[in-house]
């Protein structure tokens, strides 16, 4: 008579949030699965449910406790985490039947909440399932050819309207050591592009004295462009180099040394670099550096070394104070900056930061007409710059393939360096080739262009 084994536990996940939250749901599922549990696509097959939290803003703690109270409705049995794990008493307020609340990284009390829930089942079969070590990464909730490497946690700035040191605590940056090996085995099984991400990347090693670590025999500072050189020098299996995206990155004065890296090909020329705003008074109620001309001419200086490199930014819009004066200054410095990629937020006051208690709040209306403003004014630059693009040809990293249409011609999407995944445009391509496959990385000649996105074909040698 055969053996019967008992079936895993399957453990349901819903991920919310920024990049940095979706590599916690990864690292916890990962353990899971090590401890032998199975993951169930949906609610119904599910033993238990996570819900990892966001809880920036107060929008994203509203979505975090619809997503919580669905999970409920439709299994019933759901463990809470993430930044919104903070706010234990306001969950279980609104929902007393959840099972148990843990915060931000909190990697073992979440496992440790799934092993109360629903006990793994032991088994002489089973339990030779080795552990997954803290450092290691093993299920992905990104397609295979690109990955987030979190280098740190936490934050040491004391901006106005944030709230993340309370809820990440202050900087922890990792070792760099386990970073590096953490990519090389990403780059080995499969992946082809690095996205860098921290809460600020820049300040990466500070608080650990960046502390050298040995690596293939070499000592290895953990400080950002030690990190960016060693991460530019990774080789896939057939030899090439993946694209690696920096994240977060605060205009530090460092920031410079990673610029010739780009133009030398060993990173992605691409920098997000969270500005915020550039009126000097609204800075200075931000508690942001006010250094709004000289980040003007760093910009043009990265140019003249990397005409290639591509500046993503976010701007808060309607923060307390901002008179029309301030918001016309941030239109003019965009005018001049010509940012590639840009993001905009209404200001939306987040329990627990220093902003909300503030003088002069700006009407909604006005944050309204502001943001439709400048998105306006960002839309007209990035459609001038891609057009700009036009008959050029350009390395473009595929994301999706489709079916083959009447006339068995097949579309793709991809993406140029000037794009990161979920963020930025996309790169539409006409007839590619059946064999071509996501994580693929082609030369595409643009033949046209809009206010986001591009559009072209492969060039065939």
């Amino acid at each position: 008579m055969a053996l019967e084994l008992p079936s895993a536990p399957k453990v349901g996940m819903v991920s919310l949030g920024c990049p940095k939250a979706l590599v916690d749901s990864e690292r916890i599922l990962t353990r899971l699965r090590a401890d032998g549990y199975s993951m169930s696509a949906d609610y119904q097959g599910a033993d238990v449910v996570l819900v990892n939290t966001c809880g920036f803003l107060d929008s994203a703690k509203e979505e975090s406790l619809a997503a919580i109270g669905e999970a409920i409705a439709e299994n019933g049995r759901v463990i809470v985490t993430g930044c919104m794990g903070n706010e234990a008493e306001v969950i279980r307020t609104r929902f007393p039947q959840v099972l148990a609340v843990t915060g931000a990284h909190q990697y073992e009390a979440v496992v440790e909440a799934v092993h109360q829930a629903a006990p793994p089942e032991l088994s002489p079969y089973l339990d030779l399932i080795p552990q997954a070590a803290a450092d290691e990464r093993g299920i992905k909730l990104t397609p295979r050819h690109y990955s987030y490497l979190k280098i740190s946690e936490g934050c040491n700035h004391a901006c106005a309207f944030c709230i993340i040191p309370q809820l990440r605590g202050k900087l922890a940056s990792r070792r760099i050591d386990a970073i590096l090996r953490e990519a090389e085995k990403l780059v080995a099984s499969g992946t082809r592009e690095l996205l860098v991400i921290s809460q600020d990347t820049s300040a990466y090693g500070v608080d650990i004295g960046h502390e050298p670590r040995d690596f293939h025999g070499t000592p290895v500072r953990a400080h950002m462009t030690d990190l960016a050189r060693e991460l530019g020098g990774l080789r896939a299996p057939d030899g090439q180099r993946p694209w690696v995206r920096l994240h977060y990155v605060y205009p530090y004065p460092h920031v410079d040394a990673v610029i010739p890296l780009m133009a030398e090909g060993l990173l992605t020329p691409y920098l997000d670099i969270p500005f915020q705003h550039a009126s000097p008074s609204v800075l200075r109620a931000m508690k942001r550096p006010a250094n709004e001309a000289k980040v003007l001419d760093r910009l043009r200086k990265w140019r003249e070394i990397c005409p290639d490199i591509a500046i993503r930014s976010s701007f808060v819009v309607g923060f307390p104070g901002e008179t029309e004066a301030d918001f016309q200054y941030l239109l003019d410095w965009l005018d001049e900056a010509q940012l590639d990629r840009v993001g905009a937020f209404r200001f939306e006051p987040v329990e627990g930061a220093t902003a909300n208690v503030l003088p002069d709040a700006v009407p909604e209306e006005v944050k309204e007409e502001r943001y439709a403003r400048i998105m306006e004014k960002t839309a007209a630059i990035s459609a001038a710059k891609l057009a700009a693009k036009v008959g050029r040809v350009l390395p473009v990293i595929i994301d999706e393939v489709g079916e083959p249409d009447e006339d068995g011609d097949i579309g793709a999407t991809g993406r140029s360096q000037a794009d990161a995944p979920e963020i930025d445009g996309a790169v539409y391509l006409r007839q590619v080739d059946s064999s071509t496959a996501p994580g693929d990385i082609v030369e595409v000649l643009i033949e046209d262009a809009d206010a986001h996105d591009l559009y072209g074909a492969v060039v065939t040698t």
